[in-house]
């Protein structure tokens, strides 16, 4: 590229840069946003790094480099951050609420905006899977493979499901101390663990274990969580609790699931991982205050918000665009990284070269399946991270309208 090209593509830059943070209101609270793109990224980069398609023969089968080398399990207390991201969506959902009664908005009316965004972008990912795993079958691709990968294509799904029922279950959660949900999931774990009672009875804990953040966001709403005492408290209890249930209790050190292990902390829910969410949630507490600050810089606000206008596109298609680059890549044969066991150093160092292709493949799924979660797009529209905060909408509080 020219220097001209390159003055005329930093201009541009510029240009839209300044753009956003000129439509952005200085009442809102940047670190919300902050940090619902940090917790999405984080499923993103920790499925990428954890989640292996290993050859084997014609067939793909998952596999995880956890399982082999159990020395990365602290990837997963780094990069399973969903408790933050029910911790926001608590917070953005209450005060959306308030704001929708304040003027007047019929609960209905407020679920159905609520839900659309999250849902819109579904019909694009079943659709597409399922003519793909048609195809794939019709083709004689082995039934295993097509299996695993529409497996992990829509693995994301249950998350949405878990949200959407407490976003609409949002006005009776908006005052419940969180330490009900977490009763639950602790009496829930003696009955499993300590009882013997029957390995059904975990799945309780799908929604009381993510309703523990969620009633978190509730709780900083009503501005219970503005004094750092309060971050200092759930981060140091939170990591004390979990290192207690790791060491003592016999619970998995992987906060992610690991192929062959007897027990997950995530399928069903544990009170490890709602306790080590706690830890999490306590940190992004503790770092508001900086968030905010970061995000003062026009280039940090500007990424942030461009995650954020397609947050559940990221979320949904991240998958497929690993899939997209491990299938036709056996073509090539079985490459380092993408299609060999993840038992070695070796492995990591080639994935992780590996995590720019998969980029590339999500911003293809970016650019074609976008305008699902913007409701059909079009040119002119003012983006929701801008169009949530008019000034028409003064006494809306700041991020009440966050999705």
């Amino acid at each position: 590229m020219t220097d001209i090209g390159v003055r005329a593509l930093r201009q541009g830059v510029r240009r839209g840069v300044g753009r956003v943070g000129a439509a952005t209101p200085p009442g809102r609270d940047r670190a919300v946003d902050a940090l619902r793109a940090a917790a999405v990224l984080g499923v993103v980069l920790g499925h990428w790094l954890v989640t292996a398609l290993v050859s084997d023969g014609r067939a793909l089968r998952t596999a995880s480099p956890l399982q082999h080398m159990p020395w990365l399990t602290p990837v997963s207390w780094m990069l399973q951050t969903l408790a933050v991201f029910f911790l926001v969506g608590g917070h953005v959902a209450t005060r959306g609420h308030a704001s929708a009664r304040a003027r007047g908005i019929p609960y209905h009316r407020w679920l159905t905006a609520r839900l659309s965004r999250l849902f819109k972008p579904v019909a694009a990912v079943l659709t597409l899977w399922t003519v793909a795993a048609v195809a794939l079958l019709l083709s004689g691709t082995e039934y295993g493979t097509v299996r695993t990968m529409v497996k992990l294509a829509l693995s994301p799904l249950w998350f949405l499901v878990v949200f959407a029922g407490l976003t609409a279950a949002t006005p009776l959660l908006a005052r419940l101390n969180p330490l009900w949900p977490l009763a639950v999931v602790l009496h829930v774990d003696l009955l499993r663990f300590g009882l013997g009672g029957p390995a059904w009875l975990g799945w309780v804990n799908v929604a009381a274990a993510w309703m523990v953040p969620y009633t978190l966001g509730a709780a900083w709403t009503r501005g219970e969580l503005e004094r750092r005492r309060a971050g200092w408290v759930l981060l140091g209890a939170g990591a004390a609790a979990t290192a207690a249930l790791v060491a003592l209790a016999g619970y998995p050190a992987s906060m992610v699931g690991v192929p062959g292990d007897g027990m997950s902390n995530l399928e069903p829910p544990t009170l490890a991982v709602v306790t080590f969410g706690l830890a999490q949630c306590g940190l992004a507490l503790l770092l508001r205050e900086r968030l905010r600050r970061a995000m003062r810089r026009p280039v940090a606000w500007a990424a942030v918000a461009l995650v954020n206008l397609s947050v559940m596109t990221v979320f949904l298609w991240h998958q497929t665009a690993l899939m997209a680059t491990t299938a036709p890549g056996l073509l090539a044969g079985r490459l380092a990284g993408l299609h060999t066991r993840p038992d070695d150093l070796g492995w990591v160092g080639a994935r992780l070269l590996w995590l720019p292709v998969f980029a590339l493949a999500l911003a293809v799924c970016w650019a074609a399946f976008r305008s699902f979660e913007r409701g059909g797009g079009g040119r002119g529209r003012t983006s929701r991270v801008v169009r949530a905060h008019r000034p028409s909408d003064r006494g809306t509080p700041a991020g009440a309208r966050h999705v």
